[in-house]
């Protein structure tokens, strides 16, 4: 580098650069090839400078080299030097004269470089969409756009348009594979685009044909198919789910497989194939790492739940054992707890219990939720937290766990133990060594519940009374249950005072309240009632008992609309409520609006169709409605599931009556005997019944067998007479014998009541005026007249074996009332003429005239 020296050192570097002829006019400038191709090159086409050769600098101008020459620009390789040319060589690459500024610039011109004052720029030239790019990009993202949907149709619960979504996305991503195998552009692969699209398709070999492509395409369609296969599960579509799931599983580059094996096993649970299931668990758990520590923690709870189906509960032992020891949770120790209870095995039983309570659910105190300075802007943080949905689900936890607790406690309390009690005391000894603390009581609450359950109520009130010095919750909570105990025991004075004292010990307990507003109800007090009620829902506007019970107190104080105010406010809770649907229908009838009770009615039999009271109750209203065919089908139904109804047996014997089909009501005032054999009018009227449909001979020996039950019954007897008359039998003068006996017997007993009124009331008004002694010695003449006067009358009666000579049937009161009501007369269609006015009675008919 020594000897190399700058060779112009003394030279103007930028001389001859302005150095431009102004003679050479414009149309030599178009008739030069070289200034022409520059033009041509540099307008618009010239690609950005970069720096690949030295000595040049990006977007600047040309940087002088140590050497005192330059190099040629980037856009000047490879294409003639424009220019003039002097002595041979290239002139130098400068703008032929300055950007805007030049010794020839005509006065009034104006400075525009970039050629504004031309007016506005040609439009951009119009996206091209025919291209094979452009058409892909396009199918790309309707497949995208697809299976969002299709997602977002799942996320609330249209399964069926997720589905359509779904195969539609499988549909248009074909059409996507398609397109790129027909333009050979196979290179560039949207890796986010997998699997959708129905490869269930008729005369295609799923297996093969996935394979094949798959190897041709890479990776491509998993999300689609996987997205498929859910929905396909998603509406209860298990065989094709289970072939989308296989197409991708079988895909070696698919690293995720086994968590695909999950989705297989849950779908042959639902299924009931629980030896698969076993199978594709084990499977994912064999190809899925130890890294994923949780996800292999659930399979084996699902190994476990499964074998419980299964009913080997040794094998379902072994792994809920295994994930209590390595990962314990609240829901494996509970099912552990339940597989040594089926196997009965005491003591590791015990065991699980203390694991199951010492689960730690990683809950932080709830202290954390409570104001504790005077900042306002964290006391804003923690109202902003105190209802979040990390706080819900912290609280939905512990509620699960408890809940679990609860109900292992009373499981293994009976096993664990000689005894119930014995047992339940050891859980509650160790609930109270543990984080659970406040659980105790409500154990013990719980095993007076138990003992409630078990109908031993001594036992369940002594364990409720030794709450009586714990804390206001809990002693509030004892003394409404036993307020209830005593009221279901009827003992109402002790289940007040119970009430009042939950009440003092916890004055916004909704259940003490009702218990206080019951015991007032029953002492008629309504009105106060209603006041406790009241207060109850203000404390809990979701209690559904005060609801009611203040509507039944309406509707007892004959305040109807506000009692249908209730029941409906009650319907909007409880939608399916039989018993309050039924309160709605029976407060329109008195309200005159007997559709809207019909229609309640019938809602009433949607929730329960086999209810024979609510069926009555619509024959009835239709009876009054006057449509006799639809009460006739609800009665009847009635009679089928409760055919002790007499209520419903005499209407329908009554229909059956009406419309002349006495045959078919005999067997519904038989039935009527059957369930009130000591009254005689159902007897009677079965033996009209016989009369009625002209069996007269079954009629008469319906009215002896009657009478021989009921012998001083005197309709019986005017029926036989009757009958005896009309049949000619030899029993008349016999049963007229002794319906005049019966009728002389009954009018002595009408006179012996008529007599022993006006005595009793002769003897209190001579007790106000006369003396003790002077009454009693008219009870006893009185009592003595009277006996003689009815044996007297007993001797003058006719004896049954005295001939029946002093009186005829003509002369007895033979009359009676028929107790189905008088017999429709029949018309009177086709009558034949008397004999007596015959004009031919007299003559003899001929032998012609006689039958052959």
């Amino acid at each position: 580098m020594e000897n190399v020296h700058l060779a112009v050192e003394d030279d103007d570097l930028y001389s001859g650069y302005n150095d431009y002829n102004p003679t050479f006019d414009s149309e030599e400038l178009e008739n030069d090839v070289g200034f022409q191709q520059a033009v041509r090159t540099s307008h618009g086409r010239r690609p950005p400078m970069t720096a690949k050769f030295p000595g040049t600098a990006i977007g600047g101008r040309p940087l002088a080299s140590s050497f005192g020459s330059r190099i040629p620009m980037a856009s000047s390789m490879g294409r003639p030097m424009t220019g003039a040319v002097q002595d041979g060589a290239a002139r130098p690459m400068t703008a032929v004269r300055a950007a805007g500024y030049s010794s020839l610039m005509t006065r009034g011109s104006t400075f525009d470089p970039l050629g504004q004052s031309r007016g506005p720029a040609p439009p951009l030239e119009a996206k091209n969409d025919d291209t094979v790019e452009e058409k892909i990009k396009i199918l790309e993202k309707k497949v995208n756009d697809l299976i969002e949907e299709s997602c977002m149709a799942q996320s609330i619960d249209a399964l069926q348009l997720a589905l359509e979504k779904a195969k539609e996305a499988g549909r248009k991503e074909r059409a996507l594979i398609r397109q790129r195998e027909q333009s050979g552009n196979t290179e560039h692969i949207n890796l986010d685009l997998t699997y959708s699209g129905e490869i269930v398709e008729q005369g295609t070999d799923l297996a093969s044909r996935a394979e094949s492509f798959m190897t041709q395409q890479c990776r491509q369609r998993k999300a689609v198919l996987l997205n498929l296969a859910n929905q396909y599960a998603n509406n209860e579509m298990y065989p094709e789910a289970l072939n989308s799931y296989q197409v991708i599983v079988k895909n070696k580059m698919f690293s995720n497989a086994g968590r695909l094996k999950v989705n297989m096993a849950n779908i042959y649970f639902k299924q009931k194939n629980y030896p698969k299931a076993i199978k594709f668990y084990r499977m994912a758990l064999d190809q899925i790492s130890n890294a994923h520590k949780e996800m292999r923690i659930k399979i084996m709870q699902n190994i476990g739940v499964v074998f419980v189906r299964l009913g080997q509960y040794s094998d379902a032992i072994t792994s809920f054992e295994h994930i209590m020891s390595d990962s314990p949770n609240i829901k494996t120790g509970f099912n552990l707890i339940l597989c040594y209870y089926a196997i009965g095995d005491r003591e590791r039983m015990k065991k699980a219990f203390q694991k199951l309570i010492s689960v730690p659910l990683g809950i932080d105190d709830e202290d954390k939720y409570i104001p504790t300075s005077d900042d306002p802007s964290s006391n804003m943080v923690i109202e902003a937290i105190k209802n979040d949905k990390l706080h819900q689900m912290e609280r939905n936890l512990k509620v699960l766990a408890e809940k679990y607790i609860m109900t292992a406690a009373k499981l293994i309390a009976p096993a664990i133990e000689t005894s119930f009690a014995s047992g339940f005391d050891w859980c509650v000894d160790m609930v109270k060594s543990s984080q659970y603390v406040e659980l105790a009581n409500d154990l013990e609450i719980n095993k007076a519940i138990t003992y409630l359950r078990q109908k031993d109520f001594n036992q369940a009130v002594e364990t409720l009374k030794t709450f009586e010095k714990k804390d206001s919750r809990v002693k509030s909570v004892a003394a409404t249950n036993l307020s209830f105990l005593y009221f279901l025991e009827k003992d109402y004075d002790q289940a007040d005072r119970y009430a009042d004292l939950a009440m003092n010990a916890d004055r916004y307990n909704p259940a003490a309240l009702i218990n206080k507003g019951n015991t007032v109800f029953v002492k008629k007090d309504y009105e106060k009632a209603a006041e406790f009620y009241k207060e109850a829902l203000r404390n809990d506007s979701s209690c559904t008992e005060a609801l009611y019970n203040l509507g039944l107190t309406y509707k007892t104080l004959n305040r109807l609309e506000e009692a249908l105010d209730c029941f409906l406010k009650l319907h909007a809770i409880l939608r399916n409520s039989a018993q309050v649907m039924y309160q709605l229908a029976y407060l329109y009838e008195p309200l005159g609006d007997p559709q809207q009770a019909i229609e309640w009615l019938m809602q009433v039999i949607s929730v329960t169709p086999t209810d024979p009271h609510v069926l009555a109750k619509l024959g009835k209203l239709h009876d009054d409605e006057g449509d006799k065919s639809q009460a006739f089908q609800y009665y009847s139904e009635s009679f089928r599931y409760f055919p002790s109804n007499i209520d419903v047996i005499e209407w329908l014997g009554a229909y059956y009556i009406e419309t002349q089909f006495c045959e078919k009501a005999i067997q519904y005032f038989e039935r009527a005997t059957l369930i009130q054999p000591t009254q005689v009018k159902w007897q009677l009227i079965v033996a009209s019944c016989y009369r009625r449909s002209g069996n007269y001979q079954k009629a008469l020996e319906t009215y002896k067998e009657i009478h021989r039950r009921f012998p001083e019954n005197v309709e019986c007897l005017r029926f036989l007479v009757r009958l005896s008359t009309d049949m000619g039998l030899k029993e008349v003068q016999e049963y007229a014998t002794k319906l005049k006996k019966v009728e002389k017997m009954k009018e002595i007993r009408e006179q012996r009541i008529k007599s022993g009124r006006e005595n009793s009331g002769r003897g209190r008004r001579e007790g106000r005026e006369g003396s003790t002694g002077s009454a009693d010695s008219g009870r006893s003449s009185s009592s003595s007249s009277k006996g003689e006067r009815l044996s007297a009358k007993m001797k003058s009666l006719p004896g049954s074996n005295e001939p029946y000579e002093n009186s005829s049937p003509k002369e007895l009161d033979a009359s009676y009332v028929d107790p189905l009501g008088p017999q429709i007369e029949r018309p009177k269609t086709g009558a034949k003429k008397l004999v007596d006015d015959d004009d031919f009675a007299d003559e003899d008919l001929g032998d012609d005239l006689l039958p052959e």
